[in-house]
């Protein structure tokens, strides 16, 4: 049998449970809830009639909600003894009163005053993020809500993130609540925001962005042997040549083979939307990153902005090869759920690398000869198909 501070701590660990609370404080159809007291044993009201005595008077005390008292029959008694056998807690505010805690009552009025004032679209989600919404408060949370319900894909214009006003929202505002504005806008616009990027979705100018490394595979073919260049200018700027290989990380360039009409871009990561640019259209392009969850993951962003590249050494095929003297551990993933526009071939491995405990093999471990030969064979069947074409 259970004391009502038995249950009630079971209903504290419940509310720390961010599914489970989502569900009570949205779903009518989860009240009422039935907690189970339990019955003494009849070894117990022989032994121990003063305890039971006792658990039924802490139970007479209980206000909130209801229990359910029923008479049950013993041996040891004269009469059937009137026990408490459940208690019924009706709803959410029933829930919270349950509790006697008080700062779980503060989480409580916080969350349902931002309710009061967000749309319904994102409550799930501000319930599930309770960390997020105590550290922001009620104001900044409503106001990250606002904000999020205006913007619309390209909406910057090419203004920087800071120079937007929304809502009368500051300077840092975009800084500050980052992370929310995304997840919020995921649930307006799916995916695509967090896979494109705050900048990239709004069509802001990326303050942030890091530098490329351009480098010609052929002798003449620009005027330096290697140059850095913002990925905004690369956007703009289009490269000669008939060929480009676009590579994630920098350390891989002495890997690569001299090729005619080829421009490598190097050490692009994550930054990807300047892939769209119209003159990289008329290009033959490869795509070349480590075989991890976050490779995965860029090769499915570059292929959504050049849907025909060639993915390179990355593969299946690849990975078997070497992945059982030169794989490691992915520090952290990707996650879980597998990019969209992946092949079939690539989401399985991606499931594959998810699970190992060393999925990752990175780029500068496949043997010199084998990325030549990949790269080489890449350029020959492309340049074979334009000449015949």
């Amino acid at each position: 049998m259970k004391s009502p501070d038995e249950l009630q701590r079971k209903l504290q660990r419940q509310w720390l449970q961010g599914e489970l609370r989502q569900r009570r404080l949205l779903e009518q159809q989860q009240w009422p809830l039935h907690l189970t007291i339990g019955k003494p044993s009849p070894l117990m009201m022989r032994q121990h009639i003063a305890a039971v005595r006792e658990h039924i008077q802490r139970w007479r005390s209980v206000l909130v909600g209801e229990v359910d008292w029923q008479p049950v029959s013993y041996r040891s008694t004269a009469e059937p003894v009137e026990l408490p056998i459940s208690w019924v807690v009706h709803s959410a505010d029933e829930w919270i009163a349950a509790l006697a805690d008080e700062s779980i009552r503060q989480e409580y009025r916080l969350i349902n005053s931002i309710m009061a004032h967000t749309d319904p679209l994102y409550h799930p989600m501000l319930i599930r993020q309770r960390q997020q919404v105590l550290t922001k408060g009620a104001e900044e949370t409503i106001l990250a809500c606002k904000v999020a319900s205006q913007l619309q894909a390209g909406y910057a214009a090419g203004k920087p993130l800071r120079a937007l006003s929304v809502d009368g929202c500051d300077s840092k505002f975009f800084q500050r609540h980052r992370n929310l504005l995304g997840k919020l806008l995921e649930l307006r616009f799916g995916q695509q925001v967090m896979e494109q990027g705050l900048e990239q979705f709004l069509g802001a100018l990326d303050e942030s962005e890091h530098w490329l490394l351009v480098v010609p595979l052929e002798t003449g073919l620009l005027p330096f042997q290697q140059l850095r260049l913002r990925s905004s200018e690369l956007a703009q700027t289009p490269l000669p040549g008939t060929h480009l290989l676009i590579i994630e990380n920098e350390r891989s360039l002495y890997q690569l083979p001299t090729l005619p009409g080829t421009v490598a871009i190097l050490g692009a990561g994550l930054n990807l939307g300047w892939m769209k640019a119209a003159w990289i259209n008329k290009k033959h392009i490869a795509y070349w990153g480590d075989i991890d969850t976050w490779g995965m993951t860029m090769l499915a962003r570059a292929r959504a902005n050049q849907p025909t590249l060639t993915p390179l050494l990355m593969d299946q095929e690849t990975f078997s090869n070497f992945s059982e003297k030169n794989a490691v551990a992915e520090p952290i993933s990707a996650g879980e759920a597998v990019p969209a526009i992946l092949t079939e071939p690539e989401s399985n491995l991606y499931r594959q690398l998810y699970q190992l405990e060393r999925g990752r093999l990175e780029q500068e471990f496949i043997p010199l000869a084998m990325t030549e030969n990949s790269i080489t064979r890449w350029h020959f069947v492309t340049d074979s198909a334009s000449n015949s074409g």
